[in-house]
């Protein structure tokens, strides 16, 4: 049986996967591997508000359909409380993610914005989140 991977999608991650055009891109592979239940997506209510205020904005002009689809699909995870970090966050709004990771052992922060976060290795890249994924199939 194929490794089951838990992870906390930054906001990014879902924008870009829900504007990207090409279904072989990153983000979009990370969406459908959680559909497939191959990631356990990692949220508390903190996260899920996030992403709700996130998806609804204008400028991305996405259906109210589809934001509640991701949303619904985000839900199918894990829901945690966040364990503190003592680390340091050039925004403090992403401090949210890196703790809920910490609350479940061997669990990821996948981001487009790695300088937001610490240089741990428990932060990578969709791109990075793939390969992991792809070498343990």
């Amino acid at each position: 049986m194929t490794k089951q991977f838990f992870a906390v999608f930054d906001t990014n991650v879902l924008v870009s996967a829900l504007m990207s055009a090409r279904a072989d891109s990153p983000t979009v592979r990370l969406l459908d591997y959680v559909v497939d239940e191959r990631i356990v997506l990692l949220y508390n209510d903190e996260i899920l508000s996030e992403y709700d205020e996130v998806l609804h904005r204008s400028k991305f002009n996405f259906s109210e359909e589809r934001i509640q689809a991701v949303l619904d699909l985000l839900k199918t995870g894990l829901h945690l409380d966040r364990t503190a970090s003592s680390e340091t966050f050039p925004d403090p709004d992403d401090r949210v993610f890196y703790e809920v990771a910490l609350s479940h052992d061997d669990s990821y922060v996948v981001t487009g914005n790695l300088r937001h976060f610490p240089k741990t290795p428990i932060v990578v890249t969709p791109a990075d989140m793939v390969k992991m994924m792809e070498a343990d199939e």
